[in-house]
């Protein structure tokens, strides 16, 4: 009687062997997603003269910021999964060239419609590369190394929010509008060549395929939910519209949800919320984002009109807190393995609570002293915070969910990012109108000056009233002291609910973490 064939060796499950070309690899990485977080704040100092040039209406030009955020929503849940089953390589690279080819159109155009396009067509993109980015770690790093991995690609997101308007300060100092999409087509082609070099494919064999009633329930959904959010900033929240909209991405996200229980390898795989340490870092990263967004929100406008800088000071006066990051991420590793991530999570989250109540003790007669202290230990509590949150979520995934598990934690980011706007931007409107004196201005002067700060300060000069815009700027100091106070408190409640909630073990660098509950089930066949 013959010996039975041996049983074949079962798949490794945690990811490739230590490639010698990782590092370049990641530095490619890095570029690819530092250019598209840089992309979501560069606007912010170009738009004035970017509308300018196109006469752009105010309507036009909210779309030309929000066409990005709402399609980058909407699009990374599916991106998950088109990474998983397709290739994640091959999904990175055609969001890169997609993304250099849409900057080129933006910056090309002459029209705020083909503009708008352009940024919805970028959004795609950078929904396409910000989770593969993550995803691709698994395939060329070792266990071992994947957190380190991981809080590098993560300060790369992070640091592109204050670079972005530095550069765009420095580009519009010296070129034309159009320079600020000019600069992405040069950077996504290195990053093209460098992933089709230097990264290997890898994909999940076992993927399912593209679920067409899914994908339109979360893109749907998930564009409807922000832009609601967006829209509610605007239009006051008891708006029709915006009731409507929102309600309505209640009821898709809603049938998303059931539909998904009922699918076995989902696009939105509830069963990744079933590990702790991935629940509650997805959290934590989420709470970050819709803080930080806060902060972001109000420290632009406040350089520029309150302090009188240009666009590029405004972006080196953000400095600081890069720096703060930069700072963080060199001793996070050595502190998460010290002392645990849920520690080193708490810790980064009570820094950006005390950074920003430090921050809203801010009055009209400080200059940018006070600021550069508390940008600074806001850099260090977000460089903590974030890059331990994600490295946290992201090494407890299984390698073969590695995208979708990217994909879901990018969105819960994007959707705490975009509820951060709408309620600061809200807050701060309300706060703002309500502090300021507009003493005997006509009716129709004293409805723009309401508006905002820079609406006020122009009032000012047309009127030649110079005292309506010292009061304009106490009026948006006190409104951005509220902002900052209620971010805080977020914050510091944050920190007590990590510290509560998070659990103090977590699997050793995805490892282990194909038999927690994140992995896929097993079949009645697998078992023994």
């Amino acid at each position: 009687m013959s010996a039975a064939p041996p049983t074949p060796p079962a798949p490794d499950l945690t990811g490739a062997p230590a490639d010698p070309r990782r590092r370049l690899a990641l530095v490619a990485v890095a570029l690819s997603v530092l250019v598209i977080s840089f992309d979501m704040t560069i606007l912010n100092v170009a738009l004035p003269t970017l509308a300018a040039q196109l006469q752009a209406t105010t309507g036009q030009q909210q779309w030309i910021v929000d066409a990005y955020t709402l399609v980058f929503a909407a699009v990374m849940l599916p991106a998950g999964l088109l990474g998983d089953r397709y290739g994640r390589r091959r999904t990175l690279t055609a969001g890169l060239a997609l993304f250099g080819l849409a900057s080129g159109v933006g910056m090309l155009t002459d029209s705020p419609g083909t503009l708008v396009a352009a940024r919805a067509a970028m959004g795609l993109a950078g929904a396409l590369v910000m989770p593969m980015s993550l995803a691709v770690i698994p395939a060329i790093f070792p266990a071992g190394e994947r957190r380190r991995a991981t809080a590098i690609l993560t300060a790369a997101i992070a640091g592109g929010a204050p670079l972005g308007p530095l550069i765009g300060g420095l580009l519009l100092q010296h070129f034309w509008w159009g320079s600020v999409f000019a600069v992405n087509v040069p950077l996504t082609v290195i990053g093209v060549v460098a992933c089709v070099l230097l990264l290997p494919e890898s994909r999940n064999p076992a993927a399912p395929r593209m679920d067409l009633p899914g994908t339109a329930l979360a893109a749907t959904g998930l564009g409807a939910l922000t832009y609601g959010i967006i829209e509610g900033a605007d239009r006051g929240w008891t708006d029709p519209l915006v009731l409507a909209t929102l309600i309505g991405s209640v009821l898709l996200l809603t049938a998303l949800v059931l539909r998904s229980r009922r699918r076995r390898d989902p696009m939105l795989d509830l069963t990744l919320l079933a590990d702790p340490t991935f629940r509650w870092s997805s959290v934590a990263a989420t709470l970050i984002s819709l803080v930080l967004f806060g902060a972001f929100f109000v420290l632009p406008l406040y350089f520029q009109s309150v302090l009188g800088t240009d666009a590029l000071g405004s972006g080196l006066r953000l400095m600081p807190m890069m720096l703060g990051l930069m700072a963080a991420a060199r001793f996070t590793e050595p502190l998460v393995t010290r002392i645990g991530a849920r520690a080193v999570i708490t810790l980064g989250l009570a820094l950006l609570g005390a950074a920003l109540l430090f921050g809203s003790r801010t009055d009209g007669s400080d200059g940018y002293g006070r600021a550069a202290i508390w940008l600074t230990v806001l850099g260090v509590g977000m460089g903590l915070s974030l890059i331990t949150a994600q490295s946290s979520a992201l090494i407890t995934l299984p390698p073969a969910r590695a995208g979708v598990g990217s994909g879901l934690l990018q969105t819960l980011r994007q959707v705490g990012g975009a509820i951060g706007i709408a309620a600061f931007g809200s807050l701060l409107a309300g706060a703002y109108q309500g502090a300021l004196d507009t003493g005997d201005l006509p009716t129709e002067a004293a409805h723009r000056a309401a508006k905002s700060v820079v609406a006020a300060d122009a009032v000012a000069r047309e009127t030649g009233r110079p005292a309506l815009g010292a009061a304009a700027h106490a009026a948006y100091v006190h409104g951005m002291a509220v902002v900052l106070l209620v971010a805080g408190l977020v914050a510091v409640g944050s920190a007590v609910l990590v510290a509560a909630r998070m659990p103090a073990a977590e699997p050793a660098s995805g490892e282990t973490a194909e038999a927690g509950p994140a992995a896929r089930p097993t079949t009645a066949g697998d078992r023994r």
